[in-house]
Protein backbone atom coordinates (compact mmCIF):
# COMPACT_ATOMS: atom_id res chain seq x y z
CA UNK A 1 0.00 0.00 0.00
CA UNK A 2 1.39 3.38 -0.89
CA UNK A 3 1.38 6.34 1.46
CA UNK A 4 -1.39 8.06 -0.53
CA UNK A 5 -3.84 5.22 0.09
CA UNK A 6 -2.79 4.36 3.63
CA UNK A 7 -5.89 3.92 5.85
CA UNK A 8 -6.31 6.50 8.58
CA UNK A 9 -8.29 6.62 11.81
CA UNK A 10 -11.60 8.44 11.59
CA UNK A 11 -12.18 11.52 13.71
CA UNK A 12 -15.32 10.04 15.36
CA UNK A 13 -13.38 6.98 16.54
CA UNK A 14 -10.75 9.20 18.19
CA UNK A 15 -13.38 11.47 19.76
CA UNK A 16 -15.31 8.45 20.99
CA UNK A 17 -12.41 6.93 22.89
CA UNK A 18 -11.45 10.31 24.38
CA UNK A 19 -15.04 10.89 25.54
CA UNK A 20 -15.27 7.36 26.96
CA UNK A 21 -12.09 7.75 28.98
CA UNK A 22 -13.05 11.24 30.17
CA UNK A 23 -16.46 9.99 31.33
CA UNK A 24 -14.79 7.95 34.08
CA UNK A 25 -13.08 11.01 35.55
CA UNK A 26 -16.17 13.23 35.78
CA UNK A 27 -19.14 13.42 38.08
CA UNK A 28 -22.42 11.67 37.49
CA UNK A 29 -24.06 14.21 35.18
CA UNK A 30 -21.14 15.16 32.98
CA UNK A 31 -19.88 11.57 33.01
CA UNK A 32 -23.27 10.40 31.71
CA UNK A 33 -23.21 13.04 28.96
CA UNK A 34 -19.68 12.03 27.91
CA UNK A 35 -20.62 8.35 27.94
CA UNK A 36 -23.58 9.00 25.63
CA UNK A 37 -21.32 11.08 23.35
CA UNK A 38 -18.82 8.20 23.32
CA UNK A 39 -21.54 5.78 22.26
CA UNK A 40 -22.82 8.05 19.50
CA UNK A 41 -19.37 8.76 18.09
CA UNK A 42 -18.43 5.11 18.51
CA UNK A 43 -21.35 3.98 16.39
CA UNK A 44 -20.46 6.57 13.74
CA UNK A 45 -16.83 5.39 13.88
CA UNK A 46 -17.86 1.76 13.42
CA UNK A 47 -19.93 2.69 10.38
CA UNK A 48 -17.08 4.74 8.91
CA UNK A 49 -14.60 1.92 9.52
CA UNK A 50 -16.48 -0.23 7.06
CA UNK A 51 -14.75 1.80 4.37
CA UNK A 52 -11.40 0.48 3.14
CA UNK A 53 -9.86 3.94 3.52
CA UNK A 54 -10.67 4.32 7.25
CA UNK A 55 -9.48 2.53 10.37
CA UNK A 56 -10.77 2.59 13.91
CA UNK A 57 -13.40 -0.11 14.04
CA UNK A 58 -11.92 -1.80 17.09
CA UNK A 59 -11.32 1.54 18.81
CA UNK A 60 -14.89 2.59 18.07
CA UNK A 61 -16.30 -0.70 19.30
CA UNK A 62 -14.21 -0.43 22.47
CA UNK A 63 -15.44 3.11 23.03
CA UNK A 64 -19.07 1.99 22.70
CA UNK A 65 -18.40 -0.67 25.34
CA UNK A 66 -16.59 1.86 27.55
CA UNK A 67 -19.48 4.28 27.05
CA UNK A 68 -21.92 1.65 28.30
CA UNK A 69 -19.70 1.01 31.31
CA UNK A 70 -19.47 4.80 31.78
CA UNK A 71 -23.27 5.01 31.93
CA UNK A 72 -23.33 2.33 34.62
CA UNK A 73 -20.58 4.18 36.52
CA UNK A 74 -22.51 7.46 36.27
CA UNK A 75 -25.65 5.80 37.62
CA UNK A 76 -23.69 4.33 40.53
CA UNK A 77 -22.10 7.74 41.22
CA UNK A 78 -25.53 9.37 41.21
CA UNK A 79 -26.96 6.76 43.57
CA UNK A 80 -24.02 7.17 45.94
CA UNK A 81 -24.50 10.93 45.86
CA UNK A 82 -28.25 10.70 46.54
CA UNK A 83 -28.22 7.90 49.11
CA UNK A 84 -24.71 8.14 50.53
Amino acid sequence: MSEATKPSFSIPSILAIVAAIASFFQGATFGLILAVIAIIFGIIGVLLSLSVKKRGGIVSFASVAAGLIGIIAAIIKAMLYMFG
